[in-house]
């Protein structure tokens, strides 16, 4: 087939179906080219300045998140984020979104979610010790969304587990908003010592551009624009923007490049993953950090298909790719290495110092472009916010007001929501343990994987109610932070930083971006708060079928340092006789929560303001606590409120309790932020509550009986322990059956 020429590109403006407007491709060929595009230069910019690539609609936003800080080695814009753990060594990390591919081919769209995220890291130089997820589901009474569940939890479990690295941790939830376009976010967490790090750069003229791995196909051609786009019934099958993994081919790739990095460090100046929109972002990004040019042999690249385009090789999102910048006198050696570990190794390129971006086939010169144009020259747009309509009627500042008649009977039922309910059916898909690194396996408030060869451990966690979000950008974005922070906090450990993937609808739609915009708000101030960089991430916007945009889904992945593995705290009661207490005072907190879900079918209703420094210091109290051994467990009262939380606590070790509290029995199920439920040895209480001012009630103690007590102001409950672990661990595989 004959490529259009640049003028049929100009005339019937072609370059629309690729996401660049004509005010875009004006810039395009007035400002930067002073000329037409041809078809692989027009192809590179709509890539390149397509959202998923050039933040274009979201870097005003996220501007006003802190992403310094004492401990940051490296923040946004390399693979990944990096924060110095003490000891010389660092902990890198990164979150991506994969939303769009796993609507159209669920395994697959998941499985490279996953070996992409795993590239971000070890192209930092570090070692990948852990995986994690965020998973967003329509509701499980619908058969695709069943289909939907078991094929994304199966690729992501079928890459992680095949390459040998421990998914330990995330969350899943279920709403309606999300059974055409589920949120699928994978995330990555590793190791390095501080002197290994490598960043993408391509620097030093003549420095030669190095090809490693997988061979080129036709698949994932414009996967960068794909994410960029809406979803509608007409456009919901877009197969060829979706990648096909190998992770037998990864592991060969990152141990090739872990070793490369450790034992050879001098042999190279950058290495950077082939990501969204392959060869050409990987490439262009790594010159223009450098302020270099680069020059491109794509006769060179090992390809898989016959006849491949420059415009087919460039924008190929094929897996399991890398670059590398590296030294003309280490050329055979770096060949010679990866060949020996069954890899292609080939020089594709070379740097040089014109700054251009130039592409040859053939002989032939296919592409001339200024580095600068294609990834720093993209529009940044500042869209007008509106305040969304539902959030303006007369009444949305009311409170809601469960109905509790019968306590045991509202406890129950909560306990078999989907999204309270245990997420084991998905999680025991994945192999937690591999490497025998994890201390706290998936199930508590946070993971926690030991830095081997030493006593400390990284405590991680996926967090982000967007039932709360959607109701009250703002205080819901607040309280993504505060969750996750306090999902730590309870493991024993001090939260270090945070990435991010912020899931939104179309931006350019005023209530939208007005969501996007005042969550990051209220986010960044609880960063700024408690002291928390934002040091990676990733947008993922147009997340929309038919025109409805899925609720506002921030997620936030955090990391926290555990000083010494004595610290290591988990969510279930220990002993008999141990007392309890909960940290924090509780208001009346119902709208977007899921008592208001379960008893109405919706969520509404304007969120109560927040006490930032009450919840930092309830944070740090906490900690100390946990660091004195005063504190046998702890737990993050969140979605279901307190009911929930001594539940869960239960579970864990099978101890029932006998406790009485001053709230009534619909404060029992309010969803105050920054709350914890502690247990302490019966000799430590007068030291515990020592530490604490008025913020704490006394509430009972654990029991060796498999009864839960529960006492309240107004009413009271006793509820066989194995009822309430029944209803919450067989509903969820009663409903996908």
């Amino acid at each position: 087939m004959t490529e259009p020429t640049a003028t049929m590109i100009n005339e019937q403006k072609l370059y629309k179906a690729w996401g660049l407007s004509e005010a875009e491709f004006k810039i395009i060929c007035d400002k930067i080219l002073h000329r037409l595009p041809n078809y692989t230069e027009a192809g590179l910019f709509s890539v390149m300045w397509s959202e998923h690539c050039s933040y274009k609609n979201s870097k005003n936003v996220l501007r006003k998140f802190p992403n310094k800080g004492k401990r940051v080695l490296a923040g946004p814009g390399e693979d990944a984020g990096i924060i110095d753990i003490d000891d010389n060594q660092a902990v890198v990390f990164k979150a991506e979104s994969h939303n769009h591919p796993s609507a159209v081919e669920p395994y697959q769209g998941a499985a490279t979610g996953v070996g992409g995220i795993i590239r971000d890291i070890f192209s930092m130089g570090a070692t990948p010790i852990a995986m994690l997820n965020s998973l967003k589901f329509g509701n499980l009474t619908d058969e695709h969304t069943k289909y939907l569940a078991n094929e994304i939890v199966a690729g992501i479990g079928g890459y992680g587990n095949c390459i040998g690295i421990p998914t330990v941790g995330g969350e899943i939830s279920f709403q309606e908003r999300y059974k055409n376009n589920p949120v699928v976010n994978a995330m990555c967490v590793g190791l390095i010592n501080n002197s290994d790090i490598k960043y993408g750069k391509a620097k030093g003229e003549n420095n030669l551009i190095i090809y490693v791995g997988a061979k080129t196909g036709r698949d994932g051609i414009h996967g960068a624009t794909f994410a960029s786009d809406e979803f509608t019934d007409d456009n919901k099958s877009q197969r060829s923007a979706v990648q096909v993994g190998d992770p037998f081919m990864e592991k060969l790739l990152m141990d090739a490049c872990i070793e490369l990095v450790q034992e050879h460090s001098d042999w190279i100046m950058g290495i950077q993953d082939m990501g969204a929109a392959g060869l050409v972002s990987s490439t262009a990004e790594m010159a223009s950090k450098a302020e270099s040019g680069l020059v491109l042999e794509l006769d060179q690249v090992p390809q898989r298909e016959t006849n491949m385009t420059p415009y087919e090789i460039m924008l190929s999102e094929s897996q399991e790719r890398m670059v590398l910048c590296a030294k003309p006198q280490y050329r055979d050696e770096i060949i010679k290495f990866f060949n020996d570990a069954g890899l292609d190794a080939v020089v594709i390129g070379k740097v040089t110092a014109d700054k251009q971006y130039k592409i040859y086939q053939h002989g032939e010169l296919v592409t001339d472009i200024p580095v600068a144009g294609l990834v720093d020259d993209s529009p940044e747009y500042v869209h007008e916010g509106q305040t969304p309509k539902r959030l303006l009627s007369e009444n949305y500042q009311e409170q809601y007001v469960p109905q509790v008649s019968s306590l045991s009977k509202t406890w129950l039922e909560l306990l078999k929501q989907p999204n309270i309910a245990s997420k084991e059916y998905f999680y025991q898909t994945y192999d937690s343990q591999i490497k025998a690194n994890t201390v706290v396996k998936p199930g508590s408030d946070a993971t926690v994987v030991r830095v081997r060869g030493t006593r400390k451990a990284l405590a991680m966690t996926n967090d982000g109610n967007s039932k709360l979000v959607y109701v009250d950008p703002y205080v819901g974005g607040q309280i993504a932070i505060i969750e996750a922070s306090a999902n730590l906090i309870a493991s024993g450990s001090e939260p270090v930083g945070i990435t991010d993937c912020l899931n939104y609808g179309n931006p350019e739609k005023p209530e939208v971006f007005w969501e996007f915009n005042r969550s990051v708000e209220g986010m960044a101030s609880v960063c700024e708060t408690l002291e928390l960089p934002v040091i990676s991430g990733n947008v993922s916007l147009y997340n929309e079928f038919n025109d409805e945009a899925i609720y506002p889904s921030p997620m936030i992945g955090m990391v926290g340092l555990t000083k010494d593995l004595d610290d290591v705290t988990t969510q279930g009661f220990k002993n008999d006789g141990d007392a309890i207490y909960l940290v924090g005072t509780t208001k009346n907190d119902y709208n977007g929560s899921e008592i208001q879900l379960m008893q109405t079918g919706d969520v509404k209703g304007s969120l109560n303001e927040i006490d930032l420094a009450q919840i930092k210091a309830n944070q740090k109290q906490i900690l100390q606590a946990i660091q004195a051994g005063l504190i046998a467990s702890c737990h993050d009262v969140s979605e279901g409120g307190l009911a929930v939380a001594l539940a869960e606590a239960a579970f864990e070790n099978q101890l029932g309790f006998e406790v009485k509290t001053s709230l009534t029995s619909e404060e029992i199920f309010s969803e105050t932020t920054g709350r914890f439920l502690v247990s302490v040895k019966a000799d430590q209480k007068a030291a515990f509550e020592k530490l604490f001012n008025d913020d704490i009630e006394f509430l009972g103690t654990v029991s060796n009986e498999q009864t839960l007590r529960l006492t309240t102001s107004n009413s009271d409950a006793n509820v066989d322990l194995n009822e309430a672990l029944k209803n919450w661990k067989e509903a969820i595989p009663c409903l996908m059956k």
